[in-house]
């Protein structure tokens, strides 16, 4: 089960999210980032850039997109907190995301041990 933070949201781990989950906090370890690609949003008519993050816990790994200035947030080995992201489909794989009103920041947690075995960005449903 996940754990709650002193303000009371309840933490997920890795192998807890599914497709269409909303309002997601979870604490995950950054693994992987890619490099940055420019994309052009139909919604805002702008261009913007945006990089795939392998991030994981002790339960499994993950994909994050993460878009224009939360790129530069994060580094291969930080460990970050995202509150109310929220997971969704895309080339049938499950992508975690940050979002308009959700939130990243660096934490002082530790995640020493990563489960790569379990990819959970290869289940699509």
């Amino acid at each position: 089960m996940g754990r709650r933070s002193p303000r009371g949201a309840r933490f997920l781990k890795v192998s807890q999210l599914s497709a269409g989950a909303r309002g997601v906090n979870i604490v995950v370890k950054v693994l992987e980032v890619s490099e940055a690609r420019t994309v052009y949003s139909r919604r805002d008519g702008r261009e913007h850039r945006v990089a795939d993050v392998l991030v994981g816990d002790e339960t499994g790994v993950v994909l994050l997109s993460l878009w224009d200035d939360n790129i530069d947030k994060v580094q291969e080995g930080d460990v970050i907190e995202i509150s109310n992201g929220y997971v969704s489909t895309f080339r049938n794989e499950l992508r975690l995301n940050v979002g308009l009103y959700g939130s990243l920041r660096k934490s002082e947690r530790e995640i020493p041990n990563i489960n790569y075995s379990n990819n959970v960005s290869r289940r699509s449903r």
